[in-house]
């Protein structure tokens, strides 16, 4: 897909994998309607953009948790913009506790901002998309939505739901030329990890295989427009999913080794 003039939304923009996200789709011409919660960082986010590159960017601040405040960005996008091009659904985090040690409420909200909140954007985003005749809606998942890790049972539940949301949503939309694609990363150096893991020692343990948010924005950037359904990133941690259905026991032993790093 030719992004010049192209309306782009992302959640989670003001940070980390958003914001390079917002950066290399300005780069090449698209419309953006950044989504997120804190107004001074996305406010600075516009004007770096708008002040780099000739394009119509607006920002909202929103918690998408919030369905009926969701609604209402949704509706002014489609109406400040030509509709809805691309949907980037970026926004979520995780903690790494135990179950024992995380709270019921806790892993309710990672569900209501890394599942509920990813359905809600794609479903307020589908009625313009199916008005243009096509459109590509993209959900940041996880390496862990494949391959769960001991103290990331919350989070790896979430994104397994992103998954199976995905896979299911893509049927469904196949005949309004309506692309789903899944992007799978394992561990990113993005302020994620601040939230996830306060300790900074599981940051430290990955920081040999951490992913450049910069070079995973790219490869996003790249397959818009193209019916690609998953994309693991790095493609070798994409075989540990394939390795636990062969070798579950053994499989098993080395998630553990590597999850108790956490």
């Amino acid at each position: 897909m030719d992004l010049l003039g192209k309306t782009i939304v992302i959640t989670g923009a003001s940070s980390g994998l958003g914001s390079e996200l917002a950066f290399q789709a300005a780069e090449k011409g698209a419309n953006l309607a950044l989504l997120a919660r804190r107004e001074e960082e996305l406010k600075r986010l516009k004007e770096r953009l708008v002040e780099q590159f000739p394009i119509k960017c607006h920002y909202f601040v929103v918690d998408i948790t919030n369905e009926h405040k969701l609604r209402e960005v949704f509706l002014q996008i489609e109406d400040q913009f030509n509709g809805i091009d691309v949907l980037i659904n970026n926004a979520g985090y995780g903690v790494f506790e135990t179950v024992e040690q995380t709270s019921l409420d806790e892993m309710k909200k990672m569900f209501e901002v890394n599942v509920f909140g990813l359905i809600s954007c794609s479903k307020f985003s589908i009625p313009s998309m199916r008005l243009k005749g096509k459109g590509h809606i993209i959900n940041i998942a996880s390496m862990a939505g494949k391959v769960a890790t001991s103290k990331a049972a919350a989070y790896a539940s979430t994104k397994h739901a992103v998954l199976g949301f995905s896979n299911a949503l893509r049927q469904e939309l196949i005949n309004d030329h309506i692309f789903v694609t899944n992007i799978n990363p394992g561990p990113m150096d993005t302020p994620f990890f601040e939230i996830a893991d306060d300790s900074g020692s599981y940051a430290k343990s990955v920081r040999k295989i951490m992913l450049d948010p910069q070079k995973v924005a790219g490869k996003v950037i790249s397959l818009i427009g193209k019916n690609v359904f998953d994309v693991d990133l790095p493609w070798w941690m994409g075989t540990g999913s394939k390795l636990m259905a062969l070798f579950p026991r053994i499989s098993n032993k080395l998630l553990i080794k590597f999850g108790n790093k956490k």
